[in-house]
């Protein structure tokens, strides 16, 4: 089944973490002041177990260590599109672990994504060593327990307004699949077997099966 969900301009993120987290050191709870990309770049360094992203605005996100469910929804998703890409040769994929500087001066980390060889190409070995000034061409997000829905809404919405031609938003818990393309209704599918990547991802189909 299909619905539609109307896109928003509004990109601004509030992610503010201001309760004990045992898996997150003390320094980075109740942070208030605006975080640069360099700043950012030596905390990822430093914290390497933890998922970091920053907003436009300077604003630190943390993720604790994935639990048990979702990585392992994580490692089926990344084995389907790094399957898909390497029958296909048009381009590299990426998981989880890979950060994007967006051209909104974000830095995003998506659960999944793909790049066309050409771009990947075009970059130096430096930026591909680092965190490379591009938007991946497609991105998966895929929504763990503790994850609020709207914030997930609003990162996919700043994917597509910074240059992803595809976006898929995966939500077990409703057994919703959101998907985005630039100057489109955000499409909803309910509860799909499997969810196509074409035309930009020629004969990718993704099998839903394990992520739910």
């Amino acid at each position: 089944m299909l619905g539609c969900l109307s896109s928003s301009k509004t990109f601004a993120m509030t992610h503010n973490l201001t309760q004990p987290d045992p898996h997150i050191p003390r320094e980075l709870i109740g942070a208030t002041r605006a975080v640069t990309p360099e700043q950012f770049e030596q905390l990822c360094r430093k914290y390497r177990d933890l998922r970091l992203e920053l907003t436009s605005t300077g604003e630190l996100i943390v993720m604790p260590p994935a639990g048990n469910t979702t990585s392992m929804r994580n490692a089926d998703l990344t084995y389907q599109l790094t399957a898909w890409a390497k029958r296909n040769s048009t381009g590299v994929c990426f998981d989880s672990s890979t950060i994007f500087a967006l051209p909104n001066n974000a830095r995003r980390s998506p659960d999944g994504a793909w790049l066309t060889r050409e771009k990947w190409d075009s970059l130096t070995p430096r930026e591909k060593d680092g965190f490379a000034h591009i938007c991946p061409d497609f991105v998966v997000e895929l929504r763990s327990r503790t994850d609020r829905l709207p914030p997930l809404l609003r990162k996919m919405e700043e994917y597509i307004a910074n240059g992803a031609a595809l976006g898929w938003l995966i939500d077990p818990q409703s057994r919703r699949v959101y998907v985005y393309r630039p100057d489109h209704e955000v499409v909803i599918l309910e509860n799909p077997e499997t969810v196509s990547g074409d035309p930009l991802l020629p004969g990718f189909e993704l099998t839903t099966t394990e992520l739910w």
